[in-house]
């Protein structure tokens, strides 16, 4: 770890920390909640030692990147954040490297497909994992979509105050919040009851992943603490005006090469619709360049954390393709 280099980057008005490792070509590494650049580590030492220069960014709102204006939402949207990144390839990037690799996992795979969206010019294969691509429906906006489904009790529900859940986090402790979605492997919906958490006690002893450390908890802990949680929540209360956005973009395709990697317990696989959209065709006419659907079994939503040799291989096997 100590090998991995760290610089900040002034990009489209804010300051981004930047994580990279190695040389060659570019893979752009990109987060979910509640992560950082950090859930990457794994994939960065294994890329970066077979021939590849892995950059993992904290996005806006995250660790150690600085400048984005959380107390305002609206400054969250796919938007912003696709022009981050935008920005950063073009510092970044090596002369003449005109596309970059892209792996996204999480809210990270929904900012992957935004960037193959409005840039496919930036992008020379993309692999991500848990959350499928979701065609806009010009029918519903998704935050009345996901209640009229699930009910208030949902999680991305609790989540649309601006906070109301984060005063409820600081009643649990920043490393419970952190551990007990680490540790949610159960293949249903995610609630999140007022003043219930996720129905542990904040006496219960914190028993880690089996995949994480107590120092990886405790890195995240601390720049958790530090930034507290607003900055990852903006994305979901910017749901609604990423669709108010992004009507040109209603029936687009997205023309990338792509490899989608999933566990069959993780919650988004098990969403309703999911495995209709990808085993009826869904998927591939959205994504029709879709070369391959991974469902690896036994395995929870922080799958590149869970069986990082695994995924290494498969990001690995799958990026030489192209080079």
């Amino acid at each position: 770890m100590e090998k991995i280099q760290h610089k900040m980057v002034a990009v489209n008005d804010i300051n981004m920390h930047v994580a990279e490792l190695g040389t060659g070509p570019t893979i752009l590494f990109i987060h979910g909640f509640p992560e950082l650049w950090y859930t990457w580590r794994h994939q960065i030492l294994y890329l970066a030692s077979h021939g590849y220069r892995a950059v993992a960014p904290d996005l806006r709102g995250y660790g150690d990147t600085t400048g984005a204006p959380v107390s305002d939402p609206n400054k969250f949207t796919t938007h912003h954040v696709v022009g981050d990144l935008v920005a950063l390839i073009n510092t970044v990037a090596a002369p003449g490297e005109d596309k970059v690799f892209v792996v996204g996992h999480d809210w990270g795979a929904m900012i992957a497909w935004a960037l193959c969206h409005y840039r496919p010019d930036k992008v020379n294969a993309l692999v991500n994992m848990s959350v499928l691509f979701s065609p806009r429906n010009p029918m519903f906006k998704p935050i009345d979509g996901l209640r009229a489904l699930y009910g208030n009790d949902y999680y991305i529900i609790r989540f649309q105050e601006p906070g109301e859940i984060e005063a409820e986090f600081a009643v649990w402790g920043t490393d419970r919040v952190l551990n007990d979605f680490f540790n949610y492997r159960k293949p249903a919906p995610l609630f999140l009851p007022k003043g219930m958490g996720f129905g542990t006690s904040p006496d219960d002893p914190i028993i880690l992943p089996s995949w994480m450390s107590k120092e990886d908890l405790e890195y995240y802990t601390s720049k958790y603490e530090k930034t507290g949680f607003t900055g990852g929540l903006n994305y979901y209360r910017a749901l609604n005006l990423n669709w108010e956005l992004t009507g040109p973009w209603t029936g687009a395709q997205v023309k990338v090469p792509v490899k989608f990697i999933v566990g069959d317990l993780d919650l988004t696989y098990n969403s309703m619709g999911a495995r209709d959209y990808i085993e009826k065709g869904g998927f591939k006419k959205d994504v029709p360049l879709l070369d391959d659907v991974t469902v690896l079994q036994g395995v929870g939503h922080f799958l590149h954390e869970e069986k990082p040799d695994e995924i290494n291989k498969h990001i690995h096997q799958f990026l030489n393709r192209y080079i």
